[in-house]
């Protein structure tokens, strides 16, 4: 459905054209509201970086569950606002568990030579850099599960009570994913 040279719809008509697929309609939609909640995650982050990171994930979210989500009101931006509250304290949640990672790590023993502190240092950021990207191929399920119990070092009942699942399925899960990551990560990295 072409907008141009007539009357832009209101966001629930527009909100209804994208739930039948009109991928023009959510654009539409999107560049009404990017600078909005660009503006409010930045300001829930206080990083650039991390506001374009949540939102992406406002408006991935908003595509996702177009089919789903009804409007009360004529704006859809006290919506995309909320979510983008959302995405933000997840956003902030993940970067604290890397902090946290991180800190855990440590810098290594010290050593004399200063080559073999700088080799070891890469290869320990290489390494983690891997493990990064093999938590990230991990479903869903199974990347909650190790993000709680493995890198927050929650209990597996107290990350059973978060999740609303049994504790038998959050060993299950974490039994998959170190299966999962044992195949992606090279025994080195392991």
């Amino acid at each position: 459905m072409g907008w141009v040279g007539t009357a832009l719809p209101e966001d629930h008509e527009l909100w209804a054209a994208a739930q039948g697929g009109d991928r023009d309609a959510f654009t539409t939609l999107y560049h009404r509201h990017v600078d909005a909640v660009w503006r409010q995650a930045h300001h829930l982050t206080g990083s650039s970086v991390m506001a374009e990171d949540v939102l992406a994930a406002t408006f991935l979210t908003a595509w996702r569950r177009r089919a789903e989500v009804r409007f009360t009101a004529d704006s859809a931006l006290p919506w995309l606002l909320a979510v983008a509250g959302n995405e933000a304290r997840t956003e902030r949640r993940r970067s604290m568990r890397h902090q946290r990672l991180f800190r855990r790590l440590g810098s290594g023993p010290v050593v004399r030579d200063h080559s073999d502190s700088v080799a070891a240092s890469v290869d320990d950021h290489r390494s983690l850099h891997r493990v990064l990207a093999a938590l990230e191929r991990l479903p869903a399920a199974q990347r909650e599960v190790v993000e709680l119990c493995i890198i927050a070092d929650l209990a597996q009942s107290d990350a059973a009570r978060a999740l609303g699942i049994p504790e038998a399925t959050v060993r299950s899960r974490i039994h998959r994913a170190r299966a999962r990551l044992r195949a992606l990560l090279p025994e080195e990295t392991r």
